[in-house]
């Protein structure tokens, strides 16, 4: 009899801790719902690329205590590295993440059938996670989709052995992984968007709007990090010949030809716009006032021995002012709407020199400056 009620109670007492197991295993799947759609609502509503990424990095590793938490994102046509330039997100400010042109580099982490892949952390695994320094031990591969396409891989890592397991329901992370994968679709076509209002509609390059806003924060970011930032100022000479003589089309396709020379000559951190009629500008972030000369001579050179093709075989060459600027880090002192003027003020004063001793070439503005004052004192 006492060996039954033995029984019985031992039976009943595994079946309360399994009970208490289901219950806890419930609340924590309640919580990690509830945070789920927290982190879902901040996703959707979040339209900026580079908050966008921020979120999924930063917001999710600390919701759900993770380790390490990296994204890739394959990026053949260079264009999510475009804009996120634009928004002065420098490559340090955010080493979780990692752009490929390759779309092999994400694919040979997944089967097929594109498969969330839940282990144990491996030396190989060392790649995705070269942004963290956290001691991992289980990984999740989670493969992003968009339309039957693969557009990148949001990696998640945790210093425990359990944490992710290949036996573990990876309902979650799949639905994690559609949410990601559409916000980033959703805020890439909000950049194309804003990028249609901030852009000439002749040279396709960007229209003084949008330099004036990139400036400021171009300018504040150079004085944030301590970094050298230059500017140009390009004018093309006797353009209005050039409309007079031969026509505005003709005049269109010169301005729509030296914008595609200026911008074959900068990196992918620089940008140019088109100031107004025949002036462009550039901003050169992290750039010496001395190399942005080089820049702007090289820029000259081509487009000095460029020939404009015309209509019944007839050619045309131009020739093209620059005026250069640069902010050192020693001038840095004052508001950045300030700076920014200053910067672009000194550059056209150079460049109306360049103009008024010649033109094709290239003025300094520090030299300029110094000559300036010297004749004056």
């Amino acid at each position: 009899m006492n060996t039954e009620i033995d029984r019985l109670k031992a039976e009943n007492k595994n079946l309360q801790h399994q009970m208490n197991n289901l219950m806890r295993n419930a609340r924590l799947n309640e919580e990690k719902l509830q945070r789920f759609s927290e982190m879902e609502l901040l996703l959707i509503s979040t339209h900026s690329l580079r908050d966008l990424l921020q979120i999924v990095i930063n917001n999710y590793r600390n919701a759900f205590d993770l380790n390490a938490v990296t994204l890739i994102l394959i990026d053949p046509e260079y264009e999510l590295l475009r804009f996120l330039d634009e928004t002065g997100l420098q490559a340090d400010q955010l080493p979780e993440l990692k752009l490929v042109a390759d779309p092999a580099d994400v694919e040979k982490w997944f089967d097929l059938q594109l498969s969330p892949r839940l282990m144990a952390y491996q030396q190989e695994h060392q790649v995705l996670f070269a942004g963290s320094q956290a001691v991992l031990q289980s990984v999740a591969l989670i493969p992003l989709i968009r339309q039957g396409k693969l557009i990148g891989s949001l990696n998640l890592g945790s210093n425990r052995h359990e944490r992710f397991q290949q036996s573990n329901s990876t309902d979650f992370l799949q639905r994690l992984a559609a949410i990601v994968s559409i916000c980033i679709e959703n805020a890439l076509n909000v950049t194309k968007l804003e990028r249609i209002g901030m852009t000439d509609p002749l040279t396709a390059v960007y229209n003084r709007r949008f330099f004036e806003r990139r400036l400021i924060e171009v300018v504040s970011s150079s004085v944030r990090y301590s970094y050298e930032l230059s500017c140009m100022f390009l004018d093309v000479d006797h353009f209005k010949r050039v409309n007079d003589n031969l026509g505005h089309q003709v005049g269109d396709l010169v301005l729509r030809e030296v914008a595609a020379i200026i911008d074959q000559h900068l990196r992918g951190s620089d940008m140019v716009a088109r100031y107004g009629g025949e002036e462009f500008v550039v901003l050169l972030p992290q750039t010496p006032a001395n190399d942005a000369r080089m820049v702007a001579e090289r820029i000259r050179e081509s487009l000095a021995m460029h020939q404009f093709n015309l209509a019944e075989g007839k050619t045309l060459q131009v020739n093209i002012s620059i005026g250069v600027a640069g902010m050192e880090l020693s001038k840095m002192g004052g508001e950045v709407i300030d700076l920014g003027r200053e910067l672009v003020k000194r550059a056209d004063l150079a460049l109306l020199e360049a103009k008024s001793t010649g033109r094709n070439k290239v003025v300094m503005a520090e030299v300029f400056v110094e000559k300036t004052e010297l004749e004056t004192s």
